[in-house]
């Protein structure tokens, strides 16, 4: 049987959520590179429903930025007051108008929840004909969980909660997820006769089930193959299980698929991460927001890439790198740091200790080590000595340094921008150049050297250095005796 399409999916997202202990609204909580909410929205995606709604309302206008921003087809819908969960989908239905065909409701902080579980509740909805029918989970421990009560055929009967369980009933392992698939008309009639009557003076959800199976529909369940799914994250102790989970599954799907992970218990990659095959993940990484690294290159250990392309064959080593774009059998690190605007292009390195921002370094060129590299285009095949400063900023305006192809920049040597050095060029270690190197020249930018005899003794006297200093001159003076 084809999933069939839902009509609407309502994701229920307006609750403070006191738990986390946070100025953050809990579904815009993080985890593997998406909020929660957004996490939820992707797999209601999933179904390709006619609609899609979330309901906000703590903090509604940051919520509804973030929607705005992220989810531009979902339709947000206020609950200006946070009075159950029947409520809500009233709310939504006032709002939203009659929807004629499966309503799907879930929740905003269950980002574990795939759409293929979605889609089997869809499946068992259409083929039982229910007018409902619940996801359900079988948990080891059931304590805290509404029960499940089946009658013979399978259907439901009710939801019983933990406080009014019989011991026959709190036995039940299978309990409640609270998503759910309704019929939509029946659905829109059933939630305006929810009653208030109970301690929180609230309109829940689950009630509408008692009143459809009392109208004479069925209700009915499936039970999630994992039970790990259907557990919402209400604190920062379940926040970091759910991102647990959630990686080790992108890492399998990641494994399957060829790439190599030395140790999945240290690393962590975000789920719009793209890992080709043979690609080799070594200890300690983490790889976020849209990171794409191609076949064959090796990442890590100890290495953090964020919206980072990694062209096939690239080693990246002990290294952060941000937006930045490494070529194919390009070297970073150990100890790098690419910041936002470097583009390596093939085999170009760039070494232990070395900063580069808003850099393109050529083919086959080489930052090796010690070196900061800002706002510069270095040639194919140009060589950079160590601890080379491209100075690119004024106190006010940042500016751009040019080396041409083949050239060689001697160690500690300043670059002053404005500056070009030519193609072939050379640079004098210790120079500060802060005028056009002509291809082929050498820049020498530095004071001549001279020694001052006795100084040592003169004025560090009883120092350990002048005492070397007489042991050597008295050494000399034997040595020049003896020939």
């Amino acid at each position: 049987m084809s999933v069939p399409r839902p009509a609407a999916v309502i994701v229920l997202a307006a609750g403070e959520g006191t738990r986390m202990k946070s100025k953050t609204p809990k579904i815009l909580h993080e985890l593997c590179g998406r909020t929660l909410v957004d996490h939820m929205l992707a797999a209601a995606r999933g179904l390709e429903p006619e609609r899609l709604i979330v309901v906000i309302g703590h903090e509604r206008e940051r919520v509804q930025a973030h929607l705005t921003r992220t989810s531009p087809d979902a339709q947000a819908v206020v609950q200006a007051e946070q009075r159950g969960t029947g409520h809500a989908v009233r709310i939504v239905l006032e709002t939203a108008g009659g929807i004629d065909g499966t309503v799907l409701v879930t929740y905003g902080d269950t980002p574990l929840l795939r759409a293929e579980t979605l889609a089997t509740l869809l499946e068992r909805h259409e083929q039982d004909r229910n007018a409902v029918t619940v996801l359900t989970a079988e948990v080891p421990n059931p304590y805290g969980y509404g029960r499940i009560i089946r009658d013979t055929t399978g259907a439901v009967l009710e939801i019983v909660e933990e406080k009014d369980a019989s011991p026959e009933q709190r036995a039940i392992r299978e309990m409640n997820s609270g998503v759910y698939a309704f019929d939509g008309p029946l659905l829109a009639d059933a939630v305006k006769r929810v009653s208030t009557s109970n301690v929180q003076g609230e309109e829940y959800l689950t009630d509408v089930l008692s009143i459809l199976r009392e109208d004479g529909h069925r209700v009915g369940a499936h039970i999630a193959a994992d039970y790990v799914e259907v557990e919402g994250v209400n604190d920062r102790v379940q926040l970091a299980f759910a991102r647990k989970v959630l990686n080790s599954r992108l890492l399998e799907t990641h494994m399957r698929a060829g790439v190599t992970v030395i140790d999945p218990a240290t690393t962590w990659v975000d789920v719009d991460v793209t890992l080709e095959q043979d690609v080799v993940i070594h200890p300690g990484t983490q790889l976020h927001g849209r990171t794409a690294v191609a076949e064959g290159a090796e990442i890590g250990p100890a290495t953090t890439l964020t919206d980072t392309v990694v062209g096939a064959g690239a080693v990246v080593r002990n290294a952060v790198c941000v937006e930045a774009e490494i070529g194919p059998e390009a070297l970073v690190g150990p100890y790098a740091y690419l910041r936002p605007g470097t583009v390596l292009a093939r085999k170009a390195k760039a070494g232990t200790y070395v900063e580069m921002k808003n850099a393109q370094v050529g083919e086959g060129a080489k930052v090796p080590h010690l070196t900061y590299v800002g706002d510069a285009t270095i040639g194919a095949g140009a060589n950079i000595g160590a601890s080379t400063i491209f100075v690119n900023y004024d106190g006010v305006n940042k500016r751009r340094t040019t080396v041409g192809e083949h050239a060689f920049v001697g160690c500690d040597t300043m670059l002053v921008a404005p500056v070009n050095i030519g193609d072939g060029a050379y640079t004098a270690a210790g120079s500060v150049i802060d005028n056009d190197v002509p291809p082929g020249a050498i820049g020498v930018a530095r004071g001549r050297q001279r020694n001052i005899e006795g100084w040592v003794a003169r004025r560090r006297a009883g120092t350990k250095s002048a005492e070397a200093a007489l042991r050597a001159a008295e050494t000399g003076n034997q040595q020049g005796s003896k020939s």
